[in-house]
């Protein structure tokens, strides 16, 4: 039934978009339309992408719950101002074209045009990563956005001129600027002079909004894991193995004690003393009571990992790392009486070698 509705809702948008496009072309229709919902879906894949992906680089997550983000959110605010911008222009265009005071068509054309090389910058960044994200929940976007772009400025100059050379404005600046931009043969001129004051005032304005002059390109060099990042992140926590791992990296290093980064499941972690002896008497039970390992191994992966996600402030890891003391010691007892080596044991846990 879901199924039949997701399918039935596009067919019965075009039925509607067909309605309101009367005089268009039948065959206009049918392509404006397959844009509108490439466009809609690629946002929408979009929009989950940073839900999925939303960590800043200096956060540290769990390497099964999502990912670092492609933006820095700090900078975010200057990349969905030009994105909202441009798909306006864009929207613009595409409903008025060359109808447009030409005053007017030339702003808006600023910025698509702007739009094109910050959707390159985003495609770039988002075509590679170091984690194998599903990059291409934000890459449709970008892509579709410079095709639609292309497919509306054609829109545009085949369109018949229907410039405004008749309109008056009342201030006598905006009227002498209309004429100028009136005459179809200079305005590609008048769009490139535009584009740095425009970009500039936009981004002046930002400034006054708490951002900083270079968010433009921050928002892709203070992330981590994407092609242009330049920050490192934390080590990952890794509630897969221990929830103690969360307690090394979140306690009080004064308490915590953290002694070393060490390496699971190819992702750097930060380990201590209490979770090195945890995990050598794990490896000692697999060793010699597989059967009971298995069983302790399904009890802990069934209540060890929710109690794991509550473990979020460093009070908590503190407090956990306290109660943990007394296992921490019986674990250490059976390791000096049942290995020959118990120190080699416990030094080579999460070895990076």
């Amino acid at each position: 039934m879901i199924l039949l509705l997701v399918l039935s809702l596009p067919l019965l948008g075009y039925v509607v978009y067909k309605q309101t496009r009367k005089g268009v072309a039948s065959s206009v229709k049918t392509l404006e339309y397959v844009f509108i919902v490439s466009f809609t879906l690629s946002f929408l894949l979009f929009c989950c992408g940073l839900m999925i992906y939303d960590a800043d680089y200096h956060k540290a997550i769990d390497i099964v719950d999502g990912g670092y983000s492609p933006f820095a959110s700090k900078h975010l605010l200057s990349l969905l101002t030009f994105f909202f911008l441009a798909a306006l222009g864009l929207l613009m265009l595409w409903l008025k074209g060359r109808k447009m005071p030409p005053l007017l068509f030339v702003l808006m054309l600023v910025f698509v045009l702007i739009g094109i090389p910050i959707s390159a910058a985003v495609f770039c960044q988002v075509t590679y990563n170091t984690e194998n994200y599903a990059a291409w929940m934000f890459g449709f976007l970008p892509f579709v956005y410079i095709v639609t772009t292309v497919a509306v400025i054609c829109k545009c100059v085949v369109e018949e001129a229907a410039v405004a050379n008749d309109k008056v404005y009342r201030n006598k600046v905006l009227n002498y600027l209309n004429q100028k931009m009136s005459n179809t043969k200079h305005q590609p001129f008048y769009i490139l002079i535009l584009m740095v004051p425009v970009f500039v005032i936009i981004v002046a304005i930002l400034i006054l909004f708490g951002q900083e002059s270079d968010s433009m390109t921050k928002v892709f060099t203070e992330t981590t894991t994407w092609r242009f990042s330049t920050k490192t992140h934390p080590p990952f926590l890794d509630h897969q193995g221990h929830y103690l791992c969360t307690v090394a990296v979140c306690g009080d290093p004064k308490v915590v004690k953290p002694l070393r980064l060490g390496l699971r499941h190819g992702h750097e972690i930060i380990v201590n003393r209490q979770l090195l002896i945890a995990n050598a008497f794990e490896e000692l039970i697999q060793e010699n009571l597989p059967g009971l390992h298995r069983v302790i191994r399904g009890f802990y992966d069934k209540y060890g990992y929710p109690l794991s996600k509550k473990i979020t402030s460093q009070q908590g890891s503190n407090l956990v790392y306290r109660l943990m003391k007394p296992l921490e010691y019986f674990f250490l007892l059976c390791l000096y009486m049942c290995s020959t080596k118990p120190e080699e044991k416990i030094a080579k846990q999460y070895s990076q070698s």
